[in-house]
């Protein structure tokens, strides 16, 4: 699933119309069809808008599975528009931070661990 399908899948779900999403996001109801419909790219503070509107994380509008690469050479988009090409994962990118978060909770609770085991021995 790509990035407008998701916007789509999330939109339906919270039983909004294209119409509805365009007020809350202040465009035309033509440009968030051709946003939903993958016609355009749009910056990626778009995406955090459209995110807040549908009340999820901009990563669930992201496909994991799909591979994507961001394009932001100016040669190729406009204003930071994002572009999104078949390439590296995202999902590989994810996982490397999510590996980074764990590992440093691990850490954190091997710490706390320690100092109960401390606080308990005395």
């Amino acid at each position: 699933m790509d990035i407008a399908k998701n916007i789509k899948k999330f939109r339906e779900l919270r039983d909004l119309s294209q119409k509805q999403m365009a007020e809350k996001l202040d465009i035309t109801q033509q440009n968030y069809s051709k946003m939903e419909n993958g016609e355009v790219d749009f910056p990626i503070s778009r995406l955090f808008s459209i995110a807040e509107v549908l009340s999820v994380r901009a990563t669930e509008l992201i496909s994991v599975d799909e591979k994507v690469v961001f394009n932001t050479t100016q040669n190729n988009f406009q204003d930071g528009a994002i572009g999104i090409q078949q390439g590296q994962t995202l999902a590989q990118e994810l996982q490397k931070q999510y590996e980074a978060r764990i590992e440093a909770q691990q850490n954190e609770i091997t710490r706390l661990h320690s100092l109960l085991e401390k606080a308990l021995s005395k």
